[in-house]
C-alpha cells in the first residue's frame, strides 16, 4: 500500500516594521515588499495601515509598516496605534512574531530609545542601521562587531535608497525563526517595581490580556495617557492611583515625567559605550551648510515661497494638458458609443451622460494627484519637507495647526482631493483632522469656471478689466478668510487641541530615489481611483437619474407645434420648409428643437421640481429656480453648473464659461413671476452672492468621499453641513447688503 507524501503547509508570520520618522523606514518597506502591498485604516482610528508581503524561504511573511514614532507614549487612540499593534490589540492583524527596527545609523543613541521601549514587549528583534553611507561623512565610526555582541540581536547595515541590505534582512529574520534573540531589557530600580505593583493591585490589571506591562508603563510615565480609557475604573480614580504610584519614584529622587527617558538612556549608554566614535572635525557636513541658507529668516522664506510656487504651478497648470487628453478621450468615447445606442434612448443617456460622465468626473483629477504626490515624495525624501514645516509653523500655530498643514492647504488651491490626501504627512492626528476640515475652503480650480462666467458677464463689461481682475483675485481669498478662524474654532473648542511645541527632526539631505517616488504616485493614484472613484461614479448616476426622470416625451408633439408656430410667425421659413429641415438631424433647426426639448425635460424632471421646491430657501440670496437647479446639480462637481445652465437656457450642455451665448442668456434672463416679474435675475449682488456660495459650499463628491476615507463619515457630514450653511449665509448677506448699494 502506497502512502502519499504530504508537504508541510507554509505558515504565515507577522513582522512589525518600526522606527523613528525620517529613518527611511518606508524605503525599506518598499524594498522588502515591492508591489505586494495593501493599504487601509486601523479600526476605529484615522491612521493609515500599510501591510506588505514578502517571502522568507518557504515562509510567507506579512510586513506591517507602523507609523513613525519617537516613543510609545500616546495621548489619543490614533497615537496609540503603534503600541496597540505590538500588543496584538487588532485581532484581524494579530500580534507580530518579530520586529524589524529601522534606525538612522548616524543617530544611533537617540533611535535606540524607542527600541529599548519595544524590548519590554519581549518580541524577537532585528536592528537595521539604515543610511549606513551617512555614518562616515557625519564624522562617526561604528564598531559593528562590538555592537552586535552588546545587543545580542542581528544588526544589519543598510542603504535603503540603493536597496542594499534587503537580502541580509531576510536572512536575519530566518535566523530568528530558528533561534529567537531579544534586545537586552532595561533593569528597573526597586521603586519602579513598587510603583507597577501598586498599579496592578489598585486598578485590578493583573490580567495581562487586559493591560500588558508595556501599557502599564504608559500609565505611569505619560501625562494624559490614552491607556486610561482601557481601565475598568473611572478616570478620576485611575488618576489618583497613578499619582500614588508615582510617589514611589519621587521617594527614590526621580521625577516621574522624565524618569523613563533618564533610565532608558542610562541603559542605552551602557550598551553602546565605546561602540560609536566621533571625529569633531567632520561633525559639520553639507547638511549644515545648506541649512544656513534654507533656514535663514529671509532667504529661507524666499526659497520656500519659490519652492511652493513651483509645486502650486505644477499641480495647477502642468496637469492641464493631460486632463484635456482625458476629457477628449471621454468625449471621443461618447461620440463612438452614442450612435450604437440610437435605438435605446434611455440606455444611451445612461451610458453617455451617466456612466461615461461619471468615469470622466474622477479620472480627470488623476493627473493632479500624481503630480502632487510626486512633488511631496521628492520633498520628503530629500529632507526639505521638514524644513518647510519648520519655517511655516509660526504662521499656523496660533490657530491650532502646525507647519505641516501648509502644503496640503496650498495644494488644495489646485484641488482639495490631493490636498486632503497630502495631510498624511501630518503626524499629529488632531492637527491632521483640522487641516482636512479646512482644506476644502481653499478656492480650487473647479470654482474658476464659475468665477470667469460671472465676472466676464457682469463685472468686466460694467466696471472694466481692473475690477474684473481684482474680483477674481479676491475670490481666491474668500475661502482662506473663513478657513483660518474655522481652524481656530475646531482646534480650540471641538478637538480641544492643547498648545504643544512643534518638535521635528531635521534629517540629512538625501537624493530621492525615483523608485520610491513612483511607489507614492502609484499608491495615491490607485487608491483614489479605487476608493473615491466608486463614490463619485455612484453620485453621478443618481444625478443623471434625477435629471432624466420622469420623461416628458408626451409633451414633445405640443412643443414641436409651438416651436413650428413660432418660427412661422417669425417668417423665417414656411411650415413645410421647417418640417423638412427638422427631418435632418444635423440641421440648425433640429439642434435648436433638441435643446428646447432638453430644457423642458430638465424643467419637468425630479431635479427641476426639486429646484422649484427649494427655491424659497435660496430666495433670500436672490436665486431663481434655474439657479437653484444649477446649484443642486453641481453638488457632485462645481463645474457642472456651466453645462446645466447651458441646457436650462436651451444652449446645450457643451457650452463653457467663456461662451458669449451663455453670458448673453444670463444677462437677458428675467423673473417670470412674483413681485420681481420682468426684472433682471442676475444683478451684481446676485452674481457676487453666487460666487461666494460656490467659494464656500461643499460641492464636490470627490472631496466628500476622500474626507470619508481619510477622516471618517462623521467629519465628512459635519464638513458638508458646515460649508453649505456658511455658503448660504454668505450668499444671503451679499445679496441683502448689496441690494442697498446696487
Amino acid at each position: 500500500m502506497k502512502t502519499a507524501t504530504m508537504q508541510a503547509p507554509s505558515r504565515t508570520i507577522r513582522i512589525a516594521l518600526i522606527g523613528n520618522p525620517n529613518t527611511g523606514k518606508s524605503t525599506i518597506f518598499n524594498n522588502l515588499t515591492g508591489l505586494r502591498q495593501k493599504t487601509g485604516n486601523y479600526p476605529g482610528v484615522t491612521v493609515s495601515r500599510k501591510i506588505g508581503t514578502m517571502k522568507i524561504g518557504d515562509v510567507s511573511a506579512e510586513l506591517i509598516d507602523l507609523p513613525g514614532a519617537y516613543s510609545l507614549s500616546a495621548h489619543s487612540p490614533d497615537e496609540r496605534v503603534v503600541i496597540d499593534v505590538l500588543n496584538g490589540r487588532f485581532k484581524e492583524i494579530g500580534k507580530p512574531n518579530y520586529v524589524l527596527f529601522v534606525a538612522d545609523a548616524a543617530n544611533l543613541r537617540r533611535n535606540l530609545f524607542l527600541a529599548s521601549q519595544v524590548a519590554t514587549l519581549k518580541i524577537p528583534m532585528v536592528l537595521i542601521l539604515n543610511q549606513w553611507d551617512a555614518v562616515a561623512p557625519s564624522g562617526q565610526q561604528i564598531d559593528l562587531n562590538l555592537l552586535k555582541g552588546r545587543l545580542n540581536i542581528p544588526v544589519i547595515p543598510a542603504i535603503g535608497t540603493k536597496d542594499k541590505g534587503s537580502t541580509e534582512i531576510k536572512k536575519a529574520v530566518e535566523s530568528l525563526m530558528e533561534e529567537p534573540k531579544f534586545l537586552p531589557e532595561i533593569r528597573w530600580p526597586e521603586s519602579m517595581h513598587l510603583a507597577l505593583d501598586h498599579l496592578n493591585a489598585s486598578l485590578a490589571i493583573e490580567d495581562k490580556d487586559f493591560l500588558s506591562d508595556s501599557e502599564t508603563h504608559r500609565l505611569l510615565f505619560d501625562t494624559h495617557s490614552a491607556e486610561i480609557q482601557r481601565l475598568k475604573v473611572s478616570p478620576e480614580e485611575a488618576t489618583k492611583e497613578v499619582s500614588t504610584a508615582r510617589g514611589f519614584l519621587r521617594k527614590d529622587g526621580m521625577n516621574p515625567l522624565v524618569a523613563e527617558a533618564m533610565l532608558h538612556y542610562r541603559h542605552i549608554d551602557g550598551l553602546i559605550g565605546g561602540v560609536v566614535l566621533k571625529d569633531a572635525k567632520l561633525a559639520h557636513g553639507a547638511t549644515e551648510s545648506i541649512d544656513r541658507l534654507l533656514l535663514h529668516r529671509g532667504w529661507g522664506l524666499a526659497a520656500f515661497i519659490a519652492m511652493m510656487y513651483v509645486v502650486f504651478q505644477a499641480v495647477y497648470s502642468w496637469a492641464g494638458p493631460v486632463m484635456d487628453v482625458i476629457e477628449m478621450g471621454k468625449v471621443w468615447t461618447q461620440n463612438m458609443t452614442g450612435p450604437a445606442l440610437d435605438g435605446t434612448p434611455m440606455l444611451q443617456s445612461l451610458i453617455l451622460d451617466g456612466v461615461l460622465e461619471g468615469v470622466g468626473a474622477f479620472l480627470v483629477f488623476l493627473p493632479q494627484i500624481l503630480i502632487l504626490f510626486a512633488f511631496i515624495s521628492f520633498l520628503e525624501d530629500s529632507g526639505y519637507m521638514a524644513r518647510a514645516a519648520f519655517i511655516m509653523d509660526k504662521l499656523f500655530s496660533w490657530c491650532g495647526l502646525n507647519g505641516k498643514s501648509f502644503v496640503p492647504l496650498l495644494s488644495s488651491y489646485a484641488c482639495a482631493i490631493p490636498g486632503i490626501m497630502a495631510t498624511r504627512t501630518i503626524e499629529d492626528p488632531k492637527s491632521r483632522l483640522a487641516t482636512i476640515f479646512v482644506s476644502p475652503f481653499m478656492s480650487c480650480s473647479a470654482r474658476l469656471p464659475v468665477y470667469i462666467l460671472c465676472i466676464g458677464a457682469f463685472i468686466e463689461p460694467v466696471y472694466g478689466p481692473w475690477w474684473a481682475g481684482f474680483t477674481l483675485f479676491m475670490m481666491h481669498f474668500v475661502g482662506l478668510a473663513i478657513a483660518v478662524p474655522t481652524a481656530w474654532v475646531v482646534t480650540r473648542f471641538i478637538l480641544k487641541t492643547k498648545s504643544q511645541p512643534f518638535v521635528m527632526e531635521l534629517p540629512k539631505y538625501r537624493t530621492p530615489r525615483l523608485k520610491d517616488v513612483g511607489f507614492r504616485m502609484w499608491e495615491a493614484g490607485w487608491e483614489f481611483v479605487k476608493k473615491a472613484g466608486t463614490i463619485i461614479f455612484f453620485i453621478t448616476i443618481i444625478i443623471w437619474a434625477t435629471l432624466y426622470f420622469p420623461r416628458t416625451d408626451d409633451q414633445s408633439d405640443e412643443l414641436l407645434a409651438t416651436f413650428v408656430a413660432e418660427k412661422v410667425a417669425q417668417k423665417i421659413r414656411s411650415e413645410a420648409e421647417i418640417m423638412s429641415a427638422l427631418e435632418n438631424p444635423d440641421s440648425e433647426l433640429s439642434h435648436e428643437l433638441n435643446l428646447l426639448l432638453g430644457s423642458n425635460q430638465i424643467n419637468q424632471s425630479y431635479m427641476g421640481r426639486l429646484g422649484k421646491v427649494v427655491q424659497p430657501i435660496f430666495a433670500p440670496a436672490g436665486f431663481d429656480w434655474r439657479i437653484s437647479i444649477g446649484v443642486l446639480a453641481s453638488y457632485p462637481a462645481r463645474e457642472v453648473i456651466i453645462s446645466t445652465l447651458g441646457i436650462i437656457y436651451s444652449l446645450g450642455g457643451d457650452v463653457d464659461e467663456e461662451a458669449g451665448s451663455l453670458r448673453d442668456a444670463l444677462k437677458n434672463s428675467e423673473w417670470q413671476e412674483g413681485e420681481l416679474k420682468g426684472m433682471p435675475i442676475y444683478t451684481v449682488p446676485v452674481v457676487i452672492g453666487l460666487m461666494v456660495f460656490f467659494a464656500l459650499c461643499s460641492q464636490c463628491g470627490a472631496t466628500t468621499s476622500i474626507i470619508i476615507k481619510e477622516a471618517g463619515l462623521k467629519w465628512a457630514v459635519w464638513s458638508f453641513v458646515y460649508m453649505t450653511t456658511l455658503a448660504w449665509l454668505g450668499a444671503v448677506l451679499c445679496y441683502q447688503i448689496g441690494t442697498r448699494f446696487f
